[in-house]
């Protein structure tokens, strides 16, 4: 029996270009790592390099230049949102800044596209690893090439789960600091990671390294892509509240889809104000 193929969707295209520019910038980011870049910080723990807004100028201009009536988003900056197109890019040129200037290899570029709201498009590159993730809504998610479809993991317990996390730049400036999540999670789970960079932490729940992933105080630059890439890869992406106000609500749970309820129930949800949301826990 041959398996029906979906049928192709005209953002490939899109997502193609934005391969080619994610392997543009990681030029520029392996170009700079050794030269201990110039580093700047916008806050006590949230570094900007000059090799973050070369990658930035890289991408808009790029982008301005193939498609001149699409809007974008980035991270150090740049914004048109001029509505001449349903299309919108969203942009981290350098996701993972820390790890960069200290010479982890653990960093990448995330370019998401959105289309009309919704996400159509993503692209994760870690250039140190040579691992391109990418995804078109409705078609799969890819690894390198799209002979190399990705998939989520079936782990179905807390237990036997590996899951990742992440700490806010605003440790020291908000109730929630996510510790305490970390510290109930990570006392059930197999084992919990901190890469430091959003973008690869979904990658890699999409392609079934990491069992789950969740995090607070992001951004949409930091998810758009990565959590396309998860839903493509047959995981599951929502709030804490299980909504899907995750682009913009300040918080994620990523899964395989088989744990997702598991570790969402064990995570204190953010009130408007910021602080805990008391929630119980279930099994």
């Amino acid at each position: 029996m041959t398996l029906a193929l979906p049928a192709p969707s005209e953002d490939e295209p899109l997502v193609e270009f934005a391969i080619d520019i994610a392997r543009e910038a990681g030029r520029i980011m392996m170009d700079g790592l050794g030269r201990r870049p110039r580093v700047s910080k916008k806050s006590q723990r949230e570094l900007v390099t000059e090799v973050d807004e070369a990658c930035e100028r890289h991408v808009i201009a790029r982008i301005r230049a193939a498609f001149p009536d699409h809007d974008y988003f980035a991270e150090e900056g740049s914004r048109r949102e001029q509505k001449k197109s349903p299309y919108r890019w969203i942009v981290d040129p350098l996701d993972g800044t820390t790890n960069y200037a200290h010479g982890i290899p653990l960093f990448s570029i995330s370019l998401g596209l959105e289309k009309a709201g919704e996400i159509a498009g993503g692209v994760v590159f870690a250039p140190y690893l040579n691992e391109m993730f990418f995804a078109t809504k409705g078609q799969g998610a890819f690894l390198n090439s799209r002979t190399i479809p990705i998939h989520v993991s079936e782990t179905d317990a807390i237990p036997e789960a590996v899951l990742a996390t992440g700490f806010a730049y605003v440790l020291n400036q908000t109730p929630n600091t996510n510790l305490e999540n970390f510290v109930r999670v990570t006392r059930e789970a197999r084992a919990t990671r901190r890469f430091g960079s959003a973008a690869l932490d979904l990658a890699y729940v999409a392609c079934g390294r990491y069992d789950g992933f969740w995090e607070m105080h992001l951004k949409a630059y930091d998810v758009a892509a990565g959590a396309l890439l998860v839903r493509e890869a047959g995981g599951k992406v929502t709030d804490f509240l299980g909504g899907e106000e995750w682009l913009e609500g300040q918080s994620i749970v990523a899964t395989n889809g088989r744990v997702h309820e598991a570790l969402r129930s064990r995570l204190d949800p953010l009130r408007p104000d910021g602080h805990v949301r008391a929630k119980g826990m279930t099994a």
